[in-house]
């Protein structure tokens, strides 16, 4: 909705939130386009059409702003998750809606999810350890799985990992292959992959083909 003619009053809050925002934003179209190593603060200054002062009154360094982007993708990622996945009844549907959720959010951000899971690779030391955080961010929904399956407890304790990891991998390289926008018809291949190991191929397949 527009506001209302007239002068509007913005909130020091609502100004640093959306300068913030701009900033994160220019980083990742600046990575996606360049390349992490060879983007510097006056390419992101520039980008997001706000003043160098701006930019150090929110991030200390380009890394900083970096980590920071790393983790507003990962906080609103898994916002979308749980949002899907929450009023439904079996941990099956709740991972496919909540897997499919996290594909579509990549899909619709091919700059942020090329920042987040290519470029972090080779940025340094702490974005390569935000990335791991961050695979572990997801891996709750996973281990609600060992509830459902007949091995339970029995299961490798490095399986969610596992599967976390292999999902990464499977987007990655679609990201690298420029092919961000078929992601989201991955849904089905990476939920019978991540189901499998808990209630085997069969029930797998079952529940693959309601999506």
């Amino acid at each position: 909705m527009r506001p209302p003619p007239g002068r509007q009053r913005l909130s020091r809050e609502f100004i640093a939130r959306h300068q913030r925002a701009r900033i994160i934003t220019a980083l990742a179209e600046e990575t996606m386009d360049r390349g992490y190593r060879a983007v510097t603060v006056a390419d992101i200054v520039r980008r997001a059409g706000i003043a160098r002062n701006t930019f150090y009154d929110n991030f200390s360094s380009k890394e900083d702003c970096f980590l920071a982007t790393q983790e507003y993708a990962v906080e609103e990622a898994l916002a979308r998750i749980i949002a899907a996945a929450a009023e439904l009844e079996t941990w099956e549907e709740r991972l496919a809606a909540g897997l499919g959720a996290f594909l579509a959010y990549v899909a619709s951000e091919p700059a942020l999810a090329r920042t987040c899971i290519v470029e972090a690779l080779s940025a340094g030391e702490a974005a390569q350890e935000r990335y791991e955080e961050s695979l572990q961010a997801f891996l709750p929904l996973l281990r609600l799985g060992r509830e459902a399956s007949p091995q339970g407890d029995d299961l490798p304790d490095t399986l969610e990992e596992t599967i976390a990891g292999g999902i990464f991998w499977v987007i990655y390289k679609r990201i690298v292959l420029g092919e961000t926008e078929k992601i989201e018809s991955l849904l089905p291949d990476l939920v019978d992959f991540a189901l499998t190991p808990y209630i085997g191929a069969e029930s797998a397949q079952r529940a693959t083909a309601r999506l």
